[in-house]
């Protein structure tokens, strides 16, 4: 009886423990390419793109930051697709500054599972500072994650679409956007952990935007680091095909500008956590790294240069990249990216009175043995 008593005390006190961990939110970043909701054919590409499944493999983010969201009609459109998949939680909503379009000043809009994070607010940055800096409104989505034992963490997310292009203008000018997020990130309170993520448009880590954003600077709270720690000149470079985002339709994929970078709280073993080794090189030989959760949906790394593989691609398989594809477009297209984020989740009460009763039962049982 004894034994049995203790089989069952480290059963309750262990379970007890486990009850806090193991729970994981999927953030991703997507360009969705021009984006109105007025093609049939994009519209159900995407659907596939986010919840079609291989190999027991699937998209599925709980917040996806997008950008070339066309207008709030689109944003609308998109929200819809979101909910009517087939597979699909039905619980997304989404969240915008000003939707005025790639050609104005204002593409970008967080879409998020309302079942999974909450008390979602914007915040304007910067507006566009027409052809001598940033082109686009910059953005900062704030939110919280549902049931997180670290109540008061609030999370705060940069969603951008720096300026294209590699002439010294064109740098120049993703300089002046990134030196605006930098500032207020330095300046978020200490209970936001931070990300910046989206279409960079940066071709190589050298350059200054990208510096601005991950070197320490005379104040290190606003710095992000990239959590697969893969610097270098991504343009025309094989050694990071599996990490290119663009152009899986067009010129080929040979360039890695849409990226996560991620604050140095998530990497430092308190509150909400990267889920992988924090700033580890992402392998140069095989796309299913199993040191991280960042994948570039789509990209099995057989691309290099040339159209996003289709047949035979071994991470989504082909009916995936085919609506990867279409999503895309003729040029220009993005694949998206994404990574989990691991928290403290606070036990059902449901769950803890039983396993609390449980656990003063064997207490009991000790004590009169």
């Amino acid at each position: 009886m004894r034994f049995l008593l203790r089989r069952v005390s480290v059963f309750a006190f262990a379970g007890l423990a486990a009850l806090g961990f193991g729970q994981s939110l999927r953030v991703a970043t997507w360009n969705i390419s021009d984006f109105d909701g007025d093609l049939s054919g994009q519209n159900s590409a995407v659907q596939t793109a986010i919840f079609g499944q291989f190999q027991g493999r699937s998209f599925r983010p709980d917040v996806l930051f997008a950008q070339e969201i066309q207008s709030p009609t689109a944003a609308g459109v998109l929200k819809n697709l979101l909910n009517t998949a087939s597979g699909s939680t039905g619980d997304w909503d989404v969240s915008f500054g000003s939707l005025t379009g790639t050609g104005a000043t204002s593409d970008t809009a967080m879409f998020f599972r309302t079942g999974r994070v909450g008390s979602v607010s914007t915040t304007l940055v910067a507006g566009a500072a027409g052809t001598s800096g940033n082109p686009r409104d910059i953005w900062r989505f704030d939110f919280s994650i549902n049931g997180n034992a670290a109540a008061n963490e609030r999370i705060a997310v940069y969603n951008i679409h720096m300026k294209s292009g590699s002439s010294t203008d064109d740098q120049n000018r993703r300089q002046v956007e990134a030196a605006a997020i930098r500032a207020n990130a330095n300046g978020l309170a200490t209970n936001f952990q931070h990300m910046v993520l989206g279409d960079f448009n940066i071709q190589s880590s050298n350059q200054q935007a990208w510096q601005t954003l991950i070197t320490n600077g005379s104040n290190s709270r606003g710095r992000v680091f990239d959590p697969i720690n893969s610097p270098g000149t991504w343009n025309d470079n094989n050694n990071f095909r599996f990490i290119h985002t663009q152009d899986p339709s067009g010129a080929g994929m040979d360039d890695r500008l849409d990226a996560i970078l991620m604050g140095a709280g998530f990497g430092d073993g308190v509150g909400t956590e990267y889920s992988g080794l924090w700033n580890t090189a992402f392998s140069t030989s095989t796309w299913n790294d199993l040191n991280h959760s960042y994948r570039t949906w789509g990209n099995d790394g057989t691309s290099f240069n040339t159209n996003l593989t289709i047949n035979g691609n071994a991470m989504v398989g082909s009916t995936i990249a085919q609506a990867l594809v279409n999503v895309a477009g003729t040029q220009g297209g993005h694949l998206p990216v994404y990574l989990d984020v691991n928290y403290e989740a606070v036990p059902e009460p449901g769950t803890m009175v039983v396993l609390g009763g449980l656990a003063l039962i064997v207490a009991r049982r000790r004590k009169k043995s």
